[in-house]
């Protein structure tokens, strides 16, 4: 993966993710809330485990003093409305700012599955953006358990949105 490759993956699964973030704000609290049986129980989790994830491997890769909320006690949706965007802008300019070596270094870091690990910086953006493509896919699927037209997140969407836009 070159630097170039990163960010445009980085920008993608920013732009899904507002889609997801924008058509759960649209349910009631109690529809967000509501358990599914699927991923981490509910959209709110589910939304909020996306954030911890995102969270995490941005601490690990590019600022360790960026905080992690614990995984026990993820935030609310409340808050990862505010502060989702934000982290957005920071793996952007990460990302904006990485070179290809940068992005082949090597990251270590400690894990709670694996203990004391490290993975290029490749293969953390990889992991970033389809770790929430997943969790994205679940939640389209639980807004249509509630009978809601989930938003179109495909890459090829993004790409296409993109190429319109450069051409205006």
């Amino acid at each position: 993966m070159t630097a170039q490759e990163a960010r445009t993956h980085i920008r993608y699964s920013g732009w899904a993710s507002r889609k997801v973030l924008e058509a759960t704000l649209a349910l009631s609290p109690e529809d967000r809330a509501k358990p599914m049986s699927v991923s981490h129980e509910s959209i709110a989790k589910t939304l909020t485990h996306i954030y911890f994830g995102d969270a995490i491997w941005y601490s690990r890769i590019a600022d360790p003093s960026y905080p992690v909320p614990s995984h026990d006690a993820l935030p609310s949706v409340d808050f990862v409305v505010q502060e989702w965007p934000r982290l957005q802008s920071k793996w952007e300019a990460w990302a904006d700012a990485a070179t290809d070596a940068d992005i082949a270094r090597q990251v270590p870091f400690k894990s709670r599955f694996v203990g004391d690990a490290g993975l290029p910086a490749w293969q953390i953006v990889m992991h970033v953006v389809n770790h929430a493509t997943l969790h994205r896919g679940q939640i389209v699927g639980m807004l249509r358990q509630l009978g809601v037209k989930p938003p179109a997140t495909d890459i090829v969407l993004y790409y296409y949105e993109q190429k319109t836009a450069a051409a205006s």
